[in-house]
């Protein structure tokens, strides 16, 4: 009996289908296939997947609980999709493929994100449970790696610098403010409480026991 595994390679930079969508007029989401247009783009994809599954993999149809490991291979570290939503786009041409029957078998699941400008990819392994099971372990580095720091998606980088400025100025401000109103506090308006982690102006104060 043939252990349950099987492996998918798919070259090209992996996408994901959330960008390739249009709506019908009833406000339903739709992936147009021959539309001519850009928005082609993710069903071809989806297509790719699963010739690639049915080549890779002939005649295994895999119907168990499965644990996944995939890597993605991105071209760039900064221009990428979100990987957290790459998984769902795989399983849907995994399923399309045959390979499994719902993508609701995999019930573990590795994601790993890499780089490779000159060969960007996804790598998929699927392990049947009834065979294989999984443990990790996390550890610390023996040395500091060199960190990789990400910006605010463009619609929120407004708001997260505003933000920083607000919290760069609170913490230059030594003034105390009640932490009701948030009104700055003078020394003998201050009533603290919680055994002085919580402090109060006199107004709110009265206001709380009226």
């Amino acid at each position: 009996m043939n252990k349950p595994y099987a492996k998918i390679i798919v070259k090209g930079s992996p996408i994901t289908k959330s960008n390739f969508k249009l709506f019908n007029i009833s406000g339903r989401a739709i992936l147009p296939y021959n539309s001519g247009k850009y928005h082609d783009r993710y069903a071809l994809y989806e297509e790719q997947i699963a010739y690639e599954c049915r080549s890779q993999n002939p005649g295994t149809v895999i119907s168990e609980s499965l644990i996944a490991v995939l890597k993605v291979y991105y071209k760039s570290k900064k221009r990428h999709p979100d990987t957290s939503n790459i998984t769902k786009s795989i399983f849907d041409g995994i399923e399309k493929s045959g390979l499994i029957i719902n993508d609701a078998q995999i019930r573990k699941i590795i994601t790993e994100e890499f780089y490779d400008k000159n060969n960007p990819r996804f790598e998929l392994e699927l392990f049947g449970e009834s065979h294989y099971n999984l443990k990790y372990v996390i550890s610390e580095n023996e040395s500091i790696e060199e960190e990789i720091n990400y910006s605010p998606p463009p619609n929120k980088k407004k708001f997260y610098n505003s933000s920083k400025k607000i919290q760069n100025s609170s913490e230059k401000s030594s003034i105390p403010r009640c932490q009701i109103c948030g009104k700055p506090l003078k020394k003998n308006e201050i009533i603290s409480a919680n055994k002085g982690n919580t402090l109060i102006c006199k107004d709110c104060f009265n206001k709380l026991f009226r």
